[in-house]
């Protein structure tokens, strides 16, 4: 870290930066307020300083952390596009801002009414016939969603079908969400394309599979050109077939799971809706079925009779809850906010500019970098530094830390898995030409040091507060606090 003094070793004994207005407690023995155990027994130790450095201490906090106001993010697979503060501005009216959940129905249709339209409007999105806004983000829609799978199959007498399906190039939720709802998660290769082989899917298809996980275009950024035999043969052998819509921004307004056989689906507000993404939440992953799963979906259901919007809980067959109260309203009244002011069109061509987008990347950097499938990507391309490695010692890791010192993002590494050394590009629909072309020249600067100045990048970053700490103790033993 560069040589900058902590807040607690800038100012003087006795300096203020706010004042507390006078307690207005009733004096007395304050253990009758307080139990004794949650007292101080001496008085926090605050930095004293006067109110300019609190708040330049806070700015600069601020300006350390970066997103999608802040520069490019360039992140596969998580579509961190821009937010467009409408959606702020109106998911802060009070009548949404200052509902409280256990407001009366009949005080809250305002709200009822947005929840039903927005299920409605992605219904008609993803071509499924209901929809739950319950579950809290993508991992959990995926939960949701497995759990419905296992709630049909058991219904229908079929609880022996134990197994799910996984592409190997699934995102790493998927595997995981399986196991947790209870199922063996079973792998299934990719062909020389990059799509699920359809020789080793065929041969793991039987009367124990109880569906199959898969994202379209899929974690290459590839799409799936088989996608209709794909689902004839899960179908065939009485499996279901699940969407993770974590790459939806590609086909948004083009093309629908639902028309390409898919049961199940989970859409990320957070990420194909325009709502904010990052930093821990929060999120929301509404779940999508068919109509003969429809009945199975958590409950509270929304709604409209004779004009009146009401909650449903008359759901014999649901899996129940997910989620306390309703879901993450919040971020769907972003999202409604973010769909109506696209439409139908708009949102078809916010997929258009993002596939665009990505294939003007790849086209660029192929004579830099490696494509392992060099073929058509649609919103994302995944590059690979193997020739790197391999020739200057050069790691994907490290192209993505250099990137740092030219104020870019990195985008995602190590990532898929079957790409050895990858970089995962996602420029989505809201970057410019203007800001690829300054990321491109940006990666091809590293692709030229790499060749001829490799330990420049390799003890990347170069302008950056922390240079490169020891990752995997970061990620387990953070340290949170300052001690004096």
């Amino acid at each position: 870290m560069k040589n900058e003094k902590l807040v607690f070793e800038i100012g003087s004994p006795g300096s203020e930066g706010y004042v507390l207005p006078e307690c207005d407690v009733p004096a007395g023995n304050i253990e009758e307020l307080i139990p004794g155990k949650f007292l101080r027994q001496s008085a926090p130790l605050l930095p004293e300083v006067g109110e300019a450095d609190a708040i330049r201490h806070f700015t600069a906090l601020s300006l350390r952390n970066y997103g999608v106001d802040t520069g490019f993010y360039p992140l596969g697979s998580c579509t961190m596009k821009y937010n467009p503060k409408v959606n702020e501005d109106i998911a802060r009216f009070s009548g949404f801002a200052g509902m409280h959940p256990y407001q009366p129905e009949e005080l809250a249709q305002g709200c009822l009414e947005l929840m039903y339209r927005l299920e409605r409007m992605l219904a008609e999105i993803t071509g499924m016939d209901a929809i739950s806004l319950q579950p809290a983000a993508g991992a959990h829609g995926e939960l949701t969603g497995l759990m419905v799978m296992k709630a049909w199959h058991e219904y229908r007498g079929d609880s022996l079908r134990r197994r799910v399906i996984v592409p190997d190039s699934a995102h790493g939720t998927n595997p995981a969400s399986a196991a947790e709802a209870g199922f063996e998660v079973v792998e299934v290769k990719s062909d020389s394309r990059g799509c699920v082989d359809l020789d080793s899917l065929r041969q793991l298809a039987d009367g124990g599979i109880a569906g199959l996980m898969l994202t379209n275009p899929n974690t290459l950024g590839l799409f799936e050109e088989n996608i209709e035999e794909i689902s004839g043969i899960i179908h065939d052998c009485g499996g279901l077939l699940y969407y993770d819509g974590a790459n939806a921004n590609a086909i948004m307004g083009i093309a629908r799971p639902g028309d390409m056989g898919f049961d199940v689906v989970h859409l990320n507000l957070h990420k194909t809706f325009g709502t904010p993404h990052g930093g821990g939440g929060p999120g929301s992953g509404p779940v999508g079925v068919k109509k003969d799963l429809a009945q199975f979906l958590p409950v509270p259901a929304v709604k409209y009779e004779n004009g009146i919007y009401s909650f449903d809980y008359d759901r014999p067959l649901s899996i129940g809850k997910v989620k306390s109260f309703y879901g993450n309203f919040g971020v769907m009244v972003r999202a409604y906010s973010y769909i109506m002011s696209l439409g139908p069109e708009g949102l078809k061509k916010a997929s258009e500019a993002a596939v665009l987008n990505a294939n003007y990347v790849m086209h660029k950097l192929k004579g830099y970098y490696n494509v392992p499938y060099e073929r058509t990507c649609m919103h994302e391309v995944v590059l690979s530094c193997l020739d790197k490695k391999e020739k200057f010692g050069v790691s994907a890791m490290d192209v993505a830390k250099r990137l740092m010192d030219f104020g870019i993002h990195p985008p995602t590494v190590y990532f898929p898995l079957i790409v050895k050394e990858a970089l995962m590009i996602e420029p989505t629909e809201t970057a410019s030409k203007e800001l690829l072309d300054e990321f491109i020249r940006a990666m091809i600067a590293i692709a030229d040091e790499a060749e001829n100045n490799p330990e420049n990048v390799r003890n990347a970053p170069h302008n950056t507060v922390i240079a490169r700490p020891d990752e995997a103790r970061a990620a387990r033993s953070p340290v949170l606090r300052w001690t004096p």
